[in-house]
């Protein structure tokens, strides 16, 4: 009893230590503070309550900024209360499904809120999807409402909803469907009452080896927030620029932590390199959230393009999504600062770890160390832990982890610890290293080899942007690797060439058997490499 009491004395403390140096907790009126309660206990710790929450405490201020224009914490706060009430008229209530296929603007927000408010489910969808993949996906969670930007008409053509509504549109025509901005124009704005209860955002998982999985979580806690801003300086009322994928985990979790901390949040509906340096520029971002691809794509800009722009406002990178190859995150504090922090996790143990400049600069592959109340284990395949830096299954428990996919199934459980699907070990110094994919491993001649590792190699060679191996039929081994590889435009690079590197670096039996030279990699909107399109490719070698 007494060590439990000690125990939870501990977590308030540090709880109050992290949200204090954050700039949460703060002096308000005790009306104030007495509407705040009430708002949270009424409607959670979610989009509705979250979102509310901001009205209450900082309606004035500036919440959303995107191509349109901006929108205060008290305009959002009545927008979504219209396009509930519009919602409901459509048929939209307690324990629906709402599906939303939008790219990063107001109405991805907006449509957000108000589907919390009513109680019903958010199904993200990714911008990404092709056809077959969408059609599937919404005829197994079967959603009531289809929200999507109209960019997306044909594609969701053929989906089995049959309420649908416009979110942005370039000014054509959309039909007999309504918008978001009509539903909100044509509906008053009083608060609602609070649901029975509270919706679940359903997040789908990246799809890269087959049909997208909905991955359903709950509100996220306190704990969450102050495990992320315990290993990630973001501070109270700072602009943000949320460029990676709101539909994503990570982009979504920083949408979250804007509940909470009051951010200004920037968005824009789709990254180019330059104008992500811009943006930041224009509205002094302090923070911004990303995902690997973003920084590669910015760090290829022309040295004159990079230069250009005074990002100085920048005091936190953050980014989740995949790992960052080779020496990605040298070269990106070495040009910007060290500012950069990268999490590993997964759609369905949202976080797992965090490196920080620090880390990244001793060993800039770490996945970092586990932040505040997570626990990382390296499993042998009986469940078992391995002895101290030993390879073996990465399993991790946090406030985080889902409930399982909607289409029925769930991830390896351990003593409450989830698989991650990934394998890995922990360094000397406490910081987790990520290996590879479990089910990307091939033997080849009796050894085990995980492309990421080769990949990272290939990575670090000087003519070389992008890469991606996968794992092909040998007769003499077995198994090889075969790597497909993005070079720089001016660079003269041949197969022999980037398999002597390797040689150089690595294990002889990690050498590619086949390298092949790609103009881009096939890639989701998450940035994650499709390699199964790749596993597809019959290509020989060619040289460049």
């Amino acid at each position: 009893m007494l060590q439990k009491l000690t125990s939870g004395a501990a977590a308030a403390a540090t709880s109050l230590k992290v949200l204090g140096g954050a700039g949460v907790i703060r002096p308000y009126s005790p009306l104030t503070l007495a509407r705040l309660a009430r708002t949270l206990k009424a409607w959670g710790t979610g989009p509705a309550g979250g979102f509310t929450s901001l009205a209450l405490r900082v309606p004035d201020q500036v919440g959303i900024v995107d191509e349109l224009g901006e929108l205060t914490w008290g305009e959002l706060h009545a927008r979504s209360n219209s396009l509930a009430h519009a919602l409901r008229d459509l048929g939209v209530g307690e324990g629906d499904g709402v599906a939303i296929m939008c790219r990063n603007h107001r109405g991805f927000v907006d449509a957000s809120i108000a589907v919390a408010k009513l109680g019903a489910d958010i199904i993200y969808l990714n911008t990404a999807f092709a056809g077959p993949q969408l059609v599937e996906v919404l005829e197994r969670d079967q959603p009531t409402v289809l929200i999507y930007d109209e960019e997306f008409t044909d594609l969701v053509a053929q989906a089995s909803v049959g309420i649908r509504v416009v979110a942005w549109t370039d000014g054509a025509t959309v039909g007999d469907v309504p918008t978001l901005e009509s539903l909100i124009e044509s509906h008053d704005s009083p608060d609602l009452d609070p649901p029975s209860r509270h919706g679940r955002l359903i997040i789908l998982t990246s799809g890269t080896t087959g049909t997208p999985k909905g991955a359903p979580r709950s509100e996220a806690g306190v704990e969450a927030a102050v495990a992320l801003l315990g290993s990630i300086p973001l501070k109270a009322g700072q602009r943000v620029h949320i460029a990676a994928p709101l539909f994503h985990t990570w982009g979504y979790a920083h949408l979250a932590l804007s509940m909470l901390l009051g951010s200004t949040v920037v968005l824009r509906r789709r990254f180019e390199p330059e104008s992500f340096l811009e943006t930041v520029q224009q509205h002094r971002c302090e923070a911004a959230a990303v995902i690997p691809v973003m920084l590669q794509r910015t760090l290829a800009l022309p040295q004159e393009a990079q230069d250009r722009y005074d990002v100085s406002s920048l005091t936190v990178v953050a980014s989740s999504g995949s790992a960052l190859p080779g020496d990605l995150a040298l070269t990106w504090m070495d040009q910007f600062g060290d500012h950069l922090y990268s999490t590993y996790g997964s759609t369905e143990v949202a976080y797992a770890a965090i490196a920080g400049p620090a880390d990244l600069r001793a060993n800039p592959a770490t996945a970092g160390r586990p932040p505040y109340a997570t626990t990382v284990k390296i499993l042998d395949d009986q469940g078992a832990e391995v002895p101290a830096g030993a390879s073996g299954r990465i399993f991790v428990g946090n406030g985080l982890l889902f409930e399982g996919y909607t289409g029925g199934g769930h991830k390896e459980v351990v003593d409450g610890l989830m698989s991650t699907g990934d394998v890995g070990r922990f360094d000397d110094d406490g910081r987790l290293m990520v290996e590879g994919r479990d089910d990307e491993m091939i033997v080849s001649g009796g050894e085990n080899v995980f492309p990421q590792e080769v990949e990272d190699c290939l990575a670090r060679h000087e003519a070389v942007t992008e890469v991606a191996a996968v794992g092909i039929d040998d007769d003499d081994f077995g198994k090889r690797l075969k790597a497909f590889v993005v070079v720089k435009a001016d660079a003269h690079v041949t197969e022999a060439d980037l398999q002597d590197w390797v040689r150089s670096n690595l294990a002889r039996y990690k050498v590619p058997r086949v390298i092949v030279f790609l103009d881009e990699l096939p890639r989701n909107a998450t940035g994650k490499v499709l390699k199964r399109e790749l596993a597809q490719d019959d290509s020989g070698s060619s040289d460049r």
